[in-house]
């Protein structure tokens, strides 16, 4: 089925035999037409296969119900199966409300032709909103798009003083989520607690390592310069990182707390490489529950996120800010859980 290009709203009105106005509201599902109106004009509208012009529809003010995700990922985005959760939550949730979702991954997003691209999008009426995931805590060119007043979502951010009515932001607990995992190795026993950061410039990866810090000041421990390993998110980079560490030939602790669980996945294999038992040797806890934490061996500690709840209600809340106005900006965090599997021993 092909859209009838060779008919326009005008024609569409002479042939159900009324005003071109009628027809607009019909397109518009206005509730003051009347339903035998409406059935003539769906009837016309239907046997000459006509769509109305969405650029039209922009002009006119109206919504296009599309929503950009885009995602800013250095790496291999297909092969993540947690970034494949959020950004499916995301299309569920649009879809169920009758949104469309445009999606981008950027790899370099200091690129000026990225972001030209991206602003271009917005600045063309595309879409009505756009949603962001793996930026820095401040990006520059996304917070331009919000000073412009396009309604942004993004994941993971903290911006004291940042309310903005077109600014929707949801994150987890993340230092507290650190200071737990601290906590937890604690009560097992461990006074020798390392950690494998996670990137620093993101929200998530600063305010984990911070919440580390407060927790082992808040036991007495020690922390130890050599045992604070910088890494991002990703498992190739948690292996590389711990298999640098390993071939100093280092003093190890006890424990590790991996910023997240793909960090944890890579150590454990670097760990592994060195005849280094996990948890026997060193214990290992993570955070945000990956998809595949209860199948890898050992089945790893970790602390659960509900990244598919806190994408839908990220989601609910854009699309509502899209169709009302709202009179400040979201700022949501959301908790986590303990989920105790077999990487941590007591000592």
């Amino acid at each position: 089925m092909k859209r009838n290009n060779k008919i326009n709203s005008t024609q569409i009105a002479q042939l159900a035999g009324v005003s071109r106005s009628t027809v607009s509201r019909v397109i518009n599902n206005y509730k003051s037409v009347p339903p035998e109106t409406k059935e003539k004009v769906m009837k016309v509208i239907k046997e000459y296969n006509y769509f109305p012009d969405m650029s039209a529809q922009v002009l006119a003010g109206k919504n296009m119900r599309n929503i950009g995700l885009f995602i800013i990922d250095k790496g291999s985005v297909s092969s993540d199966p947690t970034s494949n959760t959020l950004i499916t939550s995301v299309i569920e949730e649009a879809s169920s409300q009758d949104y469309y979702v445009l999606t981008n991954i950027i790899q370099d997003c200091k690129s000026p032709k990225n972001i030209e691209r991206i602003k271009t999008v917005f600045y063309q009426n595309r879409i009505d909103a756009g949603i962001f995931m793996g930026a820095d805590n401040h990006e520059p060119f996304i917070e331009e798009l919000i000073a412009e007043g396009f309604i942004i979502g993004i994941v993971d951010q903290d911006l004291p003083g940042r309310n903005e009515p077109n600014r929707i932001v949801y994150s987890f607990d993340n230092e507290s989520g650190a200071m737990k995992a601290v906590d937890y190795l604690v009560s097992l026993n461990h006074q020798k607690i390392g950690i494998i950061n996670g990137d620093i410039k993101r929200h998530a990866g600063l305010a984990r390592h911070e919440g580390y810090l407060k927790a082992m000041k808040k036991h007495g421990l020690p922390i130890r310069k050599e045992w604070i390993l910088q890494s991002d998110f990703s498992s190739t980079s948690g292996y590389t990182t711990m298999k640098n560490f390993l071939n100093t030939n280092p003093e190890l602790p006890s424990a590790f707390f991996a910023a997240n669980d793909s960090i944890a996945f890579g150590a454990i294999r670097a760990l592994n490489e060195k005849k280094i038992q996990v948890p026997s040797d060193v214990s290992i806890i993570g955070i945000d529950d990956h998809v595949l934490s209860q199948l890898y061996h050992p089945p790893l500690t970790t602390f659960k996120a509900d990244f598919t709840g806190m994408m839908q209600r990220l989601t609910q809340d854009v699309i509502t800010t899209i169709e009302q106005d709202n009179k400040e900006g979201i700022k949501v965090v959301m908790g986590s859980e303990l989920i105790e599997r077999e990487s941590c021993i007591t000592l």
